[in-house]
């Protein structure tokens, strides 16, 4: 990963207008909502109804009315919409997207680690698998896992499966926190030095981080926020220009939603997220192929940590994003 060698933001690829629209109109006529998360290449923006961070797509999941499902994302991101919405039939145009995060600490780490802590509950980052999911008390997001960990009755919390992430939530919790040793190859990546050289190239711009970078990123950072939160903070913000600590698709929702400002990426691409493309839903569309298909008592246990999850961020208000000084003083 290195930082843009001048002020010019990379040319996106040009779409294919003609099979975008012939997408939308398979997907019109056979009523399939298309979700689609924040990560996904600049055309998959084009054919979703809907984009968003986890958190937002799982409530849209479970909320639908629709009978089909088409999830532009990863593995256990088109999962967690089966789970939640059994009766929908889910698809997922590469089956093979799988986040290597979800698969690094998994189900038998969870249970591992409960022996080893028997009074702690078990929090599970939603980028987990469902195996993972049916033996954990209750799932996060970036989004909400501050609040959820606050949430739970246990003083010890195992947390599965980033350890950044755990190290962050570490910060504004009196709980002890016991992490997995998974993590983000995307966000761990990013380094203090390629941080600093685009801050050198961008001197007035403020520098956003996701919560799933390392503790020293976390402290160089200006805000920290979910994805669903960056959006906001760098709408609202007085500033008209900001380095983006998170996976570089990103971008093109921020410059969607806030055209007027300037962004610049300082991480790498997610390569499972980038497997879903096009050609890939037309022919899932076409063919009915990539249907989610899981046990069903396996969904039903899983099923218990994420509704609780939304009940949880339902009473709970969600901080999406903190400021250095909040973080610092672990606000």
């Amino acid at each position: 990963m290195k930082a843009l060698p001048s002020d010019e933001e990379p040319v996106e690829p040009a779409c294919n207008y003609d099979l975008i629209s012939e997408i939308r109109e398979l997907a019109d006529r056979q009523g399939v909502l298309i979700l689609a998360h924040n990560y996904q290449a600049p055309e998959i923006y084009q054919i979703a109804e809907k984009i968003g961070d986890s958190l937002e797509l799982a409530r849209l999941a479970q909320e639908t009315d629709a009978e089909t499902i088409l999830f532009c994302g990863v593995d256990f991101m088109a999962d967690t919409a089966k789970i939640l919405n059994p009766q929908a039939r889910v698809l997922i145009p590469d089956p093979q997207a799988r986040c290597t995060m979800a698969h690094m600490a998994g189900e038998q780490a969870a249970i591992d680690l409960r022996e080893q802590y028997p009074d702690a509950e078990v929090v599970s980052y939603v980028n987990t698998t469902t195996a993972t999911k049916a033996v954990s008390d209750i799932c996060c997001t970036s989004a909400n896992a501050i609040e959820i960990v606050d949430s739970v009755d246990s003083e010890q919390v195992i947390f599965l499966p980033d350890r950044n992430l755990a190290a962050y939530v570490s910060r504004f919790t009196r709980k002890e926190i016991i992490p997995a040793a998974g993590y983000c190859y995307v966000h761990d990546a990013i380094t203090r030095e390629s941080v600093d050289a685009m801050q050198k190239l961008h001197p007035g711009a403020v520098f956003v981080a996701h919560p799933e970078c390392r503790p020293e990123i976390i402290d160089m950072a200006d805000a920290v926020c979910s994805t669903g939160g960056m959006a906001r903070f760098c709408r609202d913000a007085s500033v008209s220009s900001f380095i983006i600590g998170t996976e570089s698709g990103m971008l093109h929702r921020l410059r969607s939603e806030v055209a007027e400002k300037k962004f610049f990426s300082v991480a790498g691409i997610c390569a499972p997220m980038k497997q879903i493309t096009l050609e890939k839903i037309k022919a899932c569309l076409t063919t009915g192929s990539g249907e989610v298909v899981l046990d069903k008592s396996l969904m039903d246990a899983a099923r218990v940590p994420l509704e609780r999850m939304i009940e949880v961020s339902k009473t709970r208000q969600s901080r999406s994003f903190r400021t250095r000084e909040e973080i610092r003083k672990g606000l």
